[in-house]
Parts: C-alpha cells; sequence; structure tokens
C-alpha cells in the first residue's frame, strides 16, 4: 500500500478511526505525512438515506418477528414445581432461547450475535447475557441485535417478558422505563443532542426515584438505577455514532437510532424497553410496532 501511494506521488494521508496502526507505521516510516480527521466519513454514515431506511425498517421487522416469536414461548412455558420453565420437558435456559433464535434467524437470512435473555438477578446487570434457567414470576430481558445477511444492516430491539404473576417492583420499574422512553423519542429531533435526549431519560427516571449512576461500593442489592446511555446510532454496524448520552453530539436528519433506557436491581433483575428510531427535520419515525409490555401470554 505505501509503494503504491509513493508511486503515484501521494505526500499527505488523511484518514479516519479505523486505520490500523501497523499500516500508520509504514505511511510515516516511508516518510509521508499522516493526518488524523476523527469525523472523517462519520456523518456520511450517520446520515442515512431512503434505501438504508428501507433496509433497517426491513431488519427491525424481522427482529420483532423473532422477538414476539421468543416472548410467547417463554410466556406459554409450563414451570415445574420449582418455577422452572420447561420446553419439551427439559428446563429453558438463557442459552436454549438464544440457540432457538439463532436458528429462527438464520432461516430468515439474518446472522444473530450472543443476544441477551437474561432473567432475575442475571437482568440485574445489564452486560450479562444470560445464560441459566427461566423461572415464573421473574422479568427476562430479550435483547436481540441481528444483521441482514444480503444487506448487512441491523436490526436491535429489546423487550421484558414476566411469566405469571409481575412483581410489584418490577411492574414500577416497568412504568418508569416506558415513560422514559416516551419522553427520549418526544425529545429526538434534528438540531438536538444527544445529551439532550439523554438527559429527558434522566428526568423521567430520577422523578420516579431511581438513580442515573452505578451502584458505589457497598450499596444494598435493592439500589436501582440505569449505568448506561439512552441509546446509539445503528446501521452496518449495531453500534455506531452518535451516542445518546451525556455530552452526546448534534443529531441530524436520517440519524438511525437505539431509544433504550432501562433499569437494574441486583436484588430482583433488569427492565429495558428498546425502539429503533430514524431522526427526521421536526421529530423521529419509529421503527418498532412491538408493544412494550410485561405479559406476552
Amino acid at each position: 500500500m505505501v509503494e503504491c501511494l509513493r508511486r503515484n506521488g501521494v505526500t499527505k494521508v488523511v484518514t479516519d478511526r479505523s486505520l490500523p496502526f501497523i499500516f500508520a507505521h509504514h505511511i510515516q516510516e516511508a516518510g509521508l505525512t499522516l493526518e488524523y480527521d476523527a469525523d472523517k466519513g462519520v456523518l456520511d454514515r450517520r446520515a442515512k438515506d431512503e434505501q438504508e431506511i428501507a433496509w433497517l425498517a426491513e431488519a427491525q421487522a424481522t427482529t420483532e418477528q423473532v422477538m414476539l416469536r421468543t416472548l410467547q414461548m417463554i410466556a406459554r412455558a409450563p414451570a415445574d414445581t420449582d418455577g422452572v420453565l420447561l420446553h419439551g420437558g427439559e428446563p429453558l435456559t438463557g442459552d436454549r432461547v438464544r440457540a432457538m433464535m439463532d436458528i429462527w434467524l438464520l432461516e430468515l437470512g439474518y446472522s444473530s450475535p450472543d443476544a441477551i435473555v437474561a432473567c432475575g438477578t442475571e437482568g440485574g446487570d445489564c452486560h450479562n447475557r444470560g445464560s441459566g434457567p427461566l423461572y415464573t414470576g421473574k422479568p427476562v430481558i430479550v435483547d436481540v441485535f441481528p444483521q441482514n445477511k444480503a444487506t448487512l444492516y441491523n436490526g436491535d430491539c429489546t423487550r421484558v417478558v414476566v411469566h405469571g404473576d409481575v412483581p410489584d417492583e418490577i411492574a414500577r420499574m416497568h412504568t418508569a422505563v416506558v415513560e422514559a422512553k416516551a419522553a427520549a423519542i418526544a425529545a429526538t429531533k434534528a438540531g438536538v443532542t444527544g445529551d439532550a435526549v439523554h438527559a429527558e431519560t434522566s428526568r423521567v427516571l430520577t422523578a420516579h426515584g431511581y438513580h442515573m449512576t452505578a451502584p458505589p461500593e457497598g450499596a444494598a442489592d435493592t439500589f436501582t438505577c440505569m449505568p448506561h446511555g439512552t441509546g446509539h446510532g445503528i446501521g452496518l454496524e449495531v453500534h455506531e455514532p452518535p451516542l445518546l448520552d451525556r455530552n452526546g453530539p448534534e443529531l441530524v436528519v436520517g440519524d438511525a437510532l437505539t431509544i433504550e433506557p432501562g433499569l437494574y436491581s441486583a436484588a430482583i433483575g433488569g427492565v429495558r424497553i428498546e425502539d429503533m428510531v430514524v431522526v427526521t427535520a421536526d421529530g423521529c419515525r419509529n421503527l418498532n410496532t412491538l408493544p412494550e409490555g410485561l405479559d406476552w401470554s
């Protein structure tokens, strides 16, 4: 690559964030000037055109199709005397659900990285993908983000299902999260910053008595908080700029974003609800049609 640059008389190279260090090393070793532009290609990728939006909508519709099938399967599963959900007579675990979703998505032309199927206290850690048995009366966070193998565009959706009776505190958390998502979506439009959208999430959740920081050392396991941002850009990658978080940048027409507030308690589990929206001049278009509730029976 360096020899190609030299033969064509190139003396200066401007790169984006994706250039591997080995290339940078040899460019500089050859005496060429190397400059880094942090925004190079970022806005071009952020502002999705109509074809890209159509591909994202298609991916999100497929994601919702598999999400609905998954939630209904969990909600309608029989439970044994210990409250463990069963499928085909065997315990229904996060790993088994994930494997079934992988197959369903593969049949629809999608690849699926490690989805999240986290029950009860596993869901109290927003980074836990879940592996253990699913139980009646406990929240199960299901977060799936597949990629269309033909278009390469991604879906991303999160819902929560509770088999049987919903614990009172989970119901309260769910009410706050749904209200926070609605407020964040209402604030999303071109010219508004990601910081401002996240501030709406924070306003609602703190008004309900919850925290916006990770549990401090020594905190009780009942400490309930949202330790992550409100959302992120999405397109050819599941996570792209911009972030809907503190110091998040100004939004532009065509930004495709996830809006995904959540609350997490080590004592009882978590609740996260996630939609995908596309920014317009005066608001945003929500690509989701799936309900937000906890009962999928």
